[in-house]
């Protein structure tokens, strides 16, 4: 490849990525819709938050109750600390990831890890969470429904899973009505209730006086800030789908997190100043929230369209999963801790493999428990926490290494923040541990096991296949003759590799003009494969094909047809890695099988699919 071939290629890039960006802005979010998509899981635990932190305290008498409001109030600074932190991981690291991205970064590979693995246990466990318990919602206002919560879980994880393969921005625009109809029915429950010197009714079971189990003391305090503290899941979800907002992606998120802080600071302390007023206690039949909205409302219609709304957000609060999950993995893939099918994207943007795949396990999940939600529980908001934490602290480091202007107020804050949410994640686990809390003892080590036995499978093959080493390029390339020319050989390539070589390396010897071709889906990717080419094989030019929506297999069938009616004769040689087990073989994405089955089916050429066995 000559200079001016790469210059001239070079110049081409810049303008086909900013013309792909706003390809796919259209298929991305706004400010707004990142509330939909991403924040239901953290606006919807207004429903179950305060309510953890009555059902707590009640163990030391109904007088106790009245800890309910400062304590929420030391959650809502908490969780001011928390925006200000993401706020900060979305300017620092605006590839997404956010604890992931920021362990990475400040604390190590092994910290990282935890934090990966933590994020996953969540995600998946809100997927479940959030579906069981709109499930069970529904069935208390519907009770003939009540022997089918399983199937309700699962018709709602199949209708969000299609929601998100059509797209992220499909799925906030189904979900935009439900969240400002909950925010509204909210925010009135809250602002008519507090004009209310008494409850218009009061619903539930009349309880009997209750017999204090426990001391009121800072063991009990610390356990219900702990319980509410799950207000705060799914806070960090707009950091780690930063990639998921319109240009400027950075500063979306962070206006969204910004409004998400907003309005759950703001309805979690007018919830718990309502409880406070109108002195609230469980009753076994009704949640919390019913009763207060039957405080403002009454039994009227107000009141069956609140608890309505709530459990149809309560189901789409796993939208955040789904917005939040497959950006983390397409991550991990990269950093080659997880098959790198998980990185592949398709044309709206979408990370199809991360969607299949949370939904997957979330399924097996639903139906191992029987979409029963006190089985989560234990599990529940522990995950996020460490994540929290580790996020909090990474930063801490990152402000001291940088020590930029203001870096020990930052350090400070994020520090603070680190101690409020470890507190609260000890706290949470040994509280729960007896009640399933300890199967994250397993689940985290194991998939931190998980991931590093796969990094060190793709550094065993990566060191196999030459990358990041001197490659010695492939003989017997020749100038094309006149009779090459009515015949041609392409050669799809990925990287200047052994697997490259080789490749060449079969074609030269069939004879023919050898064309290798490469697909331009990510221009900074192309334009390093470029200057790697000219540098290796300057005598054979690179062809890049363009992909304006991010595919493979079209741009490469349609050279090979446009070549087929030239009327020239094409063979399309494909070399594939042979891994030396059977069960290595899910961690190679296996493009040139769908390649060679398109061409196969779209094209007369012939295609050869030759092994490249690992040893």
């Amino acid at each position: 490849m000559t200079d001016q071939r790469a210059s001239k290629l070079a110049e081409h890039i810049p303008d086909r990525r900013v013309r792909q960006e706003h390809r796919d802005d259209a298929h991305k979010l706004t400010a707004l819709g990142g509330l939909a998509a991403l924040s239901l899981d953290a606006l919807s635990s207004v429903a179950y938050g305060p309510e953890a932190i009555v059902v707590t305290l009640v163990a030391a008498g109904a007088a106790a109750v009245r800890f309910t409001l400062p304590i929420t109030v030391a959650i809502t600074l908490l969780l001011l600390v928390l925006v200000i932190s993401y706020r900060q991981v979305i300017a620092v690291y605006p590839d997404g990831g956010g604890a992931y991205a920021v362990a990475k970064s400040n604390l190590g590979p092994r910290i990282s890890l935890l934090a990966a693995a933590s994020l996953v246990v969540d995600y998946v466990l809100t997927v479940a969470v959030s579906l069981a318990a709109g499930a069970a919602s529904l069935a208390s206002v519907f009770p003939s429904l009540a022997h089918h919560l399983l199937a309700i879980a699962l018709i709602g994880l199949v209708i969000l899973t299609v929601l998100n393969l059509i797209g992220i921005a499909e799925s906030a625009k189904a979900l935009m009505l439900p969240t400002v109809v909950f925010i509204l029915a909210i925010v009135s429950t809250i602002v008519i209730g507090l004009l209310r010197s008494h409850p218009v009714a009061t619903i539930g079971t009349n309880l009997a006086p209750f017999v204090p189990t426990e001391a009121l003391g800072v063991v009990l305090l610390l356990k219900a800030f702990a319980a509410g503290c799950s207000a705060l899941t799914g806070v960090e979800a707009i950091a780690n789908g930063v990639p998921a907002f319109r240009t400027p992606a950075a500063k979306r998120a962070q206006h969204t997190e910004l409004g998400l802080g907003i309005l759950l600071g703001s309805m979690l302390i007018g919830l718990g100043a309502l409880i406070k007023l109108h002195h609230v206690v469980p009753r076994g039949d009704v949640t919390t929230l019913a009763q207060l909205s039957a405080a403002a409302f009454g039994t009227g219609w107000p009141f069956y369209v609140t608890n309505v709304t709530v459990t149809l957000v309560l189901g789409f609060a796993a939208n955040t999963s789904f917005g939040g999950l497959p950006v983390l993995m397409s991550l991990l893939a990269k950093d080659n801790r997880l098959p790198h099918l998980f990185a592949l994207r398709a044309e709206r943007p979408v990370f199809r493999y991360g969607v299949f795949a949370l939904a997957l396990l979330a399924a097996i999940l639903l139906l191992a428990i029987g979409a029963d939600t006190q089985r989560l529980l234990p599990l529940f908001a522990i995950g996020v926490f460490i994540g929290f934490t580790i996020s909090q602290v990474g930063l801490v480091r990152h402000w001291r290494d940088t020590r930029g202007p203001g870096w020990l107020r930052r350090a400070a804050l994020n520090g603070t923040g680190a101690v409020l949410t470890a507190i609260a994640a000890v706290v949470f686990l040994a509280s729960k541990f007896t009640e399933g809390a300890w199967l994250l003892l397993i689940i985290i080590p194991a998939l931190i096991l998980l991931f590093t036995r796969i990094e060190h499978y793709y550094d065993y093959v990566g060191h196999q296949l030459g990358l990041g080493e001197p490659i010695p390029p492939p003989t017997g390339a020749t100038p094309p003759t006149e009779t090459d020319r009515g015949s041609i050989v392409v050669v799809p390539v990925v990287s200047v590799s052994r697997l490259s070589q080789f490749a060449l390396q079969v074609a030269f010897r069939l004879g023919g003009e050898v064309v290798p071709i490469a697909v331009g889906i990510d221009a900074d990717a192309t334009r390093e494969l470029c200057a790697q080419w000219e540098r290796w094989l300057p005598a054979v030019e690179l062809r890049i094909l363009p992909s304006p929506h991010r595919t493979l297999v079209t741009p490469i069938v349609g050279y090979v047809q446009h070549q087929l009616d030239a009327g020239r004769q094409v063979a399309v040689l494909l070399a594939e890695v042979e891994p030396r087990r059977r069960r290595y073989r899910l961690l190679h994405n296996q493009r040139g099988l769908v390649l060679a089955a398109a061409l196969r089916s779209r094209t007369d050429a012939v295609v050869a699919v030759v092994p490249y066995r690992l040893t």
